[in-house]
């Protein structure tokens, strides 16, 4: 196994979705973001689902995505829509909320961000797969980030 690789290809990552966030420079702020996004995605994805999508993630990615869960989880039915995922996102990043995603809405772009560059990275057939599960103002946002 090529450790170096994978960093390689988890960097990568990171400096695209630190760019696409409009913070070039700060790698360690796009991998608290990305960490939050994917774990509030995980909270309302069935864990298969979420297994399909961070498949297609570099494995470095994979690691953050999978950190500290427990696979028996059920989907959280109570994130319903854009606000939900919000504060669900600002709840992951906890202590470096306010300084990584700011207000509300600042959040919000900050989690299309994230999708965007998800996107680039996973099939559509994925992504659509993603939506599918999601309840209607959800799969709306996703589509549209």
């Amino acid at each position: 196994m090529n450790f170096e690789k994978y960093v390689q290809k988890g960097n990568l990552f990171l400096k695209e979705l630190a760019e696409e966030l409009g913070v070039p420079q700060d790698k360690d702020r796009a991998g608290r973001i990305l960490r939050a996004v994917l774990h509030a995605l995980r909270k309302r994805l069935t864990p298969e689902e979420y297994l399909d999508l961070v498949a297609q993630l570099p494995m470095c990615i994979k690691a953050i995505a999978v950190d500290g869960w427990r696979i028996t989880e059920s989907p959280d039915k109570s994130i319903k829509d854009v606000e939900d995922l919000i504060h669900a996102v600002m709840e992951e990043d906890r202590r470096t909320a306010a300084r990584d995603l700011g207000n509300e809405e600042h959040a919000k772009e900050a989690i299309k961000a994230v999708i965007r560059v998800i996107k680039r990275h996973v099939s559509d057939g994925e992504i659509q797969d993603v939506e599918a599960e999601l309840p209607k103002h959800l799969r709306q946002f996703i589509e549209e980030a």
